[in-house]
């Protein structure tokens, strides 16, 4: 039986998803409290790896389960061994065929900045901070350039492995809750640090550093020297993974935020 479960974890306590060797990452905590529950090995493969620092309110993993537990049992006994960062909040029965990565058609990406002249120390690590005043329907403006499908090399980290720039981004919405400012990207696919290096140059357009037109040149130019630098981890959450309606799995769970 192969089992989906759906993710949520504050990533300030971590070193990004993929397991790596001695520093704290989700994947390890994961599979190390399914192992404690199952009591045998289990191997997961996730939605998209999120980076140090990177938050999610529905990450999603797929695995072959070696044991028969009802669906309720992978939520509450698995969370049994995890730490107050991370949980599992759903788990469903999906067909063999099934990755998490793979049959994944849609993402969706959010990121929200405090926009005020003070940091709070309440939101630290939570979201991202921005003193100078914020001129979003600016940044709404600039932002539907994104739109379409294009090749997104100024917005891609130079270790990005992925073999083609090209990606298609369905939604990007930008707007006002009082002092914070939320960010949806929804695409097919994103690259290496694509969301935070979108917001860095829409930070640098909504405080006037830089105007729409030139945001609208950056992308043009598919090159990375051009734009912004990448902007803070703290305020990015992968809040939706979308999957073909057959499989009746939840796809999407907002931020802590109001959006």
């Amino acid at each position: 039986m192969r089992v989906a479960l759906g993710i949520q974890y504050n990533g300030a306590a971590f070193c990004g998803w993929q397991t790596q060797p001695e520093v704290p990452n989700v994947q390890d905590t994961l599979e190390s409290a399914l192992k404690a529950f199952a009591t045998v090995p289990i191997s997961t493969v996730c939605a998209g790896r999120t980076d140090t620092g990177v938050h999610a309110t529905h990450q999603v993993v797929d695995f072959e389960a070696p044991v028969t537990r009802p669906m309720t049992a992978w939520v509450r006994g698995v969370n049994t061994f995890l730490p107050e960062s991370v949980a599992v909040r759903w788990a469903c029965e999906v067909p063999d065929d099934f990755s998490a990565r793979f049959s994944a058609t849609e993402r969706t990406y959010e990121y929200w900045i405090l926009n005020d002249p003070v940091r709070s120390p309440l939101m630290n690590g939570l979201v991202g901070w921005v003193f100078r005043p914020c001129d979003e329907v600016k940044m709404q403006e600039a932002a539907q350039y994104l739109l379409g499908e294009q090749d997104f090399t100024s917005f891609r980290a130079s270790e990005c492995q992925a073999k083609s720039p090209v990606r298609t981004i369905h939604e990007v919405t930008v707007k006002r809750y009082d002092r914070m400012i939320g960010i949806r990207l929804r695409a097919n696919a994103f690259l290496h640090h694509m969301v935070r290096n979108i917001v860095g140059s829409l930070v640098y357009v909504g405080t006037g550093r830089e105007s729409v037109a030139w945001f609208k040149a950056v992308l043009e130019a598919r090159n990375r020297t051009v734009a912004a630098p990448t902007f803070s981890a703290a305020g990015l959450y992968l809040v939706g993974v979308h999957y073909p309606e057959e499989l009746g799995l939840p796809s999407y769970s907002p931020a802590p935020w109001i959006f």
